[in-house]
């Protein structure tokens, strides 16, 4: 897949959340919960690291599980990594069902819970 195909897809992801809203931060498309509070961004050679990556919140302790796990496509990103956030290469290999799920954790992480609830279908 092309870079705007993969870019596309992960939009479609993230704007079918409640609430989201996507516009650019700090050069790059970047993902938001009501406009405030960024839960994911693509990043395309960020500082010239030659890496085309999604940069999203993680739970807790899936950072360390993935990157040990696959460290040819999970990765520790500058500036958001010490909190937990993962780098995942979209230039490695593309499974929509894999980002969406992601992306989906990313936004449960830093959503309030009414908008997880639904997000889920519980509310």
């Amino acid at each position: 897949m092309t870079k705007p195909r993969i870019l596309e897809a992960v939009r479609r992801v993230c704007l079918g959340l409640p609430e989201t809203s996507e516009r650019l931060s700090h050069g790059a498309p970047t993902f938001f919960i009501r406009g405030k509070r960024s839960f994911a961004t693509v990043w395309d050679s960020h500082h010239g690291d030659g890496r085309f990556a999604l940069i999203c919140a993680a739970p807790a302790g899936m950072q360390a599980a993935l990157v040990e796990a696959d460290p040819e496509r999970f990765y520790v990103p500058a500036y958001v990594g010490h909190r937990g956030w993962i780098g995942v290469r979209l230039d490695r290999g593309f499974d929509r069902d894999e980002i969406a799920g992601i992306l989906e954790d990313a936004y449960a992480e830093v959503a309030p819970p009414k908008l997880v609830e639904a997000a889920r279908g519980e509310a």
